[in-house]
């Protein structure tokens, strides 16, 4: 549901007062939710808050951090249909703010975006791969969603996922074990860099945005596939 200034509903007499805020950190934005009131009148004010943004974020790739309530799953997809329903942004995950390996993610993210932007052959790939859909391109490739079960992504240098890999991703064609494949949340069926591969043993029970997700970055180290929380450091080694 689109919510305009119109619909804002009143509460115990009252129009709801800063039941939502939203600040922003660095590629995302910290979304605080009143704790006390019911989870209706909280995504009402989600609703109207990002709408009446919605020129001012754009069209931007950003995580999300939510604070203040615990959300359960069902709660979260709701927020996240609501802001996506109510402005232009992609939400690419939720990440737990304080974590610190997120905050290295985000910092990552920029550092990643500005050196695709810098490489000549790099190319971006917005939307998700589904229905064993394949993408495969002679460059690095910055994807934007999710690599879904049974799809693939090809690569003849580096992968990056700004969202999930849950099928399956080749790097470094020809050969070439310095290329590195990373995702803002790595389960994937199988991966290969150069000449080295890696099957995901267990079978995928649920797969999606979670909470507190690890951003990853996998890597040939010592003639087999690594895999590493993902930091600005790690990032520049490459």
């Amino acid at each position: 549901m689109n919510y305009k200034r119109s619909q804002r509903l009143e509460y115990g007499g009252d129009y709801m007062r800063e039941k939502v805020i939203i600040k922003s950190f660095p590629n995302g934005i910290a979304l605080y939710l009143n704790g006390e009131l019911p989870f209706e009148k909280i995504l009402e004010e989600v609703g109207y808050k990002f709408s009446d943004a919605r020129n001012f974020f754009g069209a931007a790739t950003m995580a999300l951090s939510i604070e203040g309530r615990v959300l359960n799953e069902v709660e979260e997809i709701r927020v996240l249909e609501t802001i996506r329903e109510n402005s232009d942004l992609n939400i690419a995950c939720i990440v737990g703010r304080d974590d610190t390996v997120n905050k290295n993610y985000v910092r990552a993210l920029a550092h990643t975006e500005k050196s695709a932007a810098e490489e000549a052959n790099g190319q971006f790939f917005k939307g998700d791969l589904k229905n064993r859909e394949v993408v495969e391109t002679e460059n690095s490739i910055i994807m934007l969603g999710d690599v879904y079960p049974g799809s693939t992504v090809i690569s003849a240098k580096s992968i990056i996922i700004l969202g999930g890999l849950y099928g399956r991703a080749y790097a470094g064609g020809n050969g070439r074990e310095e290329a590195f494949i990373a995702a803002f949340e790595m389960m994937p069926e199988k991966i290969k860099i150069g000449d080295f591969k890696y099957t995901q043993n267990t079978k995928q029970s649920k797969w999606g945005i979670r909470p507190k997700v690890r951003p990853k970055i996998a890597y040939v180290k010592n003639d087999r596939i690594v895999f590493e929380a993902l930091t600005k450091d790690m990032l520049g080694s490459f």
